[in-house]
Parts: C-alpha cells; sequence; structure tokens
C-alpha cells in the first residue's frame, strides 16, 4: 500500500489519513468471502493475508470465509473424476462431497491458518461442521451433496472473535442425519455476515464489481441500492454469473449487513483500499434510503 519510494513523511500522511477509518471500524465485524483468482496466486494470496491481519492488529474482527474451487478441481483431476457443472453449481456426488470436505476443512483451510499466523495474525480454522455452524439440506436432487443452508449458528465464531482469533471458515455443512453438504461460498458468506450483524462483508472476486459495460472498466459503479440493484438485473445490466453474486449481497443485507462489496480480488491490497481510504475499491451494495 506504501510505495518504497515514499519519504517517511508521506508514509506518516497516509496513516494519518487512514486514522478516521481505524476508528471507525475498531471493534466492529467485517467479513471477507475468499476465493477464485486471488486465491491461486501466491503473492496476490499473501497480500490477503496481510490485509486481514492489518485489520485484526488495528482492532476490526475479521472472519475469513474461504472457497477452494481449483483445489478442488485439481485433486479431482489427480483422481481421474472429472468435475461437472450445472448453472454454476458443482454436481456433487458421494465420493466428491468426501474431495471437497477434505480439501476446503483440511488443506485449503489449514493453509490460509498458517499463513495468517506467518504474518503474526492469530488464527482458527473452522468448518461449518464444527459447532452446527452450517445447517443444510439438499438443494436440487440432481446437483447431489450440494446444500441449501436452512440454519446459521454463530457461537463458534463469536467464540473465537472473542478471544481474539482470526475465524477462517469452510462451507461445507451438516444435517440431522450426518450428511455432509457441498455450500457455495458466497451464499454462506452472505449468511454468515448477517447472522454476525456484521459491518461489511467484502466479495472478493475476479471483476472491478458491478459495471454498466460488462466490456469496460472504466464504467464501475461505485454505488447501488438494494432497489438500484434488483433495477439493475431486471435492465440486463446485471446478468450471467453476476446475477448470484448481487443476489448474495441483497440476502446479506436482508439478514442484518450494513453493506456490501463486490472488488476485484486481483487488485494488490484492495481490501485495505476499500476498508482505509476515502476512494474504496469495487461496488458498495447499501440498504434502501427509505
Amino acid at each position: 500500500m506504501i510505495d518504497k519510494h515514499f519519504s517517511n513523511m508521506q508514509r506518516a500522511e497516509v496513516l494519518t489519513q487512514a486514522l478516521p477509518y481505524i476508528k471507525r471500524y475498531n471493534g466492529k465485524t467485517v467479513v471477507v468471502k475468499y476465493g477464485g483468482n486471488a486465491m491461486t496466486s501466491d503473492a496476490l494470496k499473501m497480500q490477503v493475508m496481510e490485509d486481514v491481519v492489518l485489520l485484526w492488529l488495528i482492532g476490526v474482527k475479521v472472519v475469513l470465509v474461504h472457497g477452494g474451487g481449483p483445489e478442488i478441481n485439481s485433486i479431482m483431476d489427480k483422481l481421474g473424476k472429472k468435475p461437472t457443472f450445472i448453472d454454476g453449481l458443482r454436481v456433487t456426488d458421494k465420493e466428491t462431497v468426501d474431495i471437497v470436505q477434505m480439501v476446503l476443512a483440511g488443506k485449503v483451510n489449514k493453509t490460509l491458518v498458517s499463513l495468517l499466523e506467518s504474518k503474526g495474525g492469530k488464527a482458527m480454522g473452522i468448518s461449518g461442521l464444527d459447532g452446527a455452524l452450517l445447517k443444510a439440506e439438499m438443494k436440487n436432487e440432481k446437483l447431489g451433496y450440494v446444500g441449501n443452508i436452512t440454519e446459521v449458528n454463530i457461537e463458534a465464531i463469536t467464540d473465537l472473535l472473542e478471544k481474539g482469533y482470526i475465524p477462517v471458515v469452510s462451507t461445507v455443512a451438516g444435517d440431522s442425519e450426518g450428511n455432509v453438504y457441498n455450500v457455495n461460498g458466497d451464499t454462506a458468506a452472505a449468511r454468515i455476515a448477517g447472522a454476525l450483524n456484521a459491518e461489511r462483508l467484502i466479495m472478493m472476486t475476479d471483476i472491478a464489481g458491478i459495471l454498466k459495460d460488462k466490456d469496460d472498466p472504466s464504467t464501475l459503479i461505485p454505488h447501488v441500492t438494494v432497489k438500484e440493484a434488483e433495477e439493475l438485473k431486471k435492465q440486463g445490466i446485471v446478468s450471467g454469473g453476476m446475477i448470484p453474486k448481487v443476489d448474495c449481497c441483497i440476502d446479506a443485507i436482508t439478514h442484518g449487513v450494513e453493506n456490501v462489496v463486490i472488488m476485484d480480488g486481483r487488485v494488490p491490497h484492495s481490501i485495505l483500499m476499500e476498508i482505509l481510504t476515502d476512494e474504496g475499491a469495487g461496488t458498495m451494495v447499501g440498504k434502501d434510503n427509505d
């Protein structure tokens, strides 16, 4: 965030400008949904971990909710199993849900915990199965063990936050019969953020935010209300893969989140730009004004 050619005076000025935002977010809860392209680059991964730890050090209660689609695909490929998707959701048979649980709750989760610790953070990894954090039911028989969230129990997360940890949450869920489900990461993050009454949900994706012209990053819409977001869907400006992301934003706000930001996770230190600067990053979806 601070260029190596900055003078000490310039560095001090940058920190001073961040002070109002540090005051605003101190003691507040921010949920970060992390996955996709920002997760596949080692350099970007380290920068995201640095951002999370810095926010934690200044008193922000950060909850990191992660996916891991590329890692799941990689393991499936090694096992000779081809991924299949319907409407963007992974078809998850019994063998695949075992792989999902192993990769998300195991390798990916513990790697992120280790990286946060290496940057000076205090992190604890949990899954949606721990403390019955995420309860789910089968979304559609054609999709197999893909879960529709029916209940969120946040005690495990709040206990960790109270003890000063950064909770790192993998998005698998369970039911009363002991079945395990693969849950969409954006949906899980929205419901968790809502249950926590989070100040902000940050959704890291691979585009700048909501664009008037999907092929032109300069047409970024910096702020929309829930009603305006619904109207953009009707107009076709929000289309394709952005529809479920915007729906997750609306869902999060409906469940109690103050506002949600969709941002390009490929931009270095985009989290800090969003939280600690005037300009912010991406598109903020907020409550209706009336």
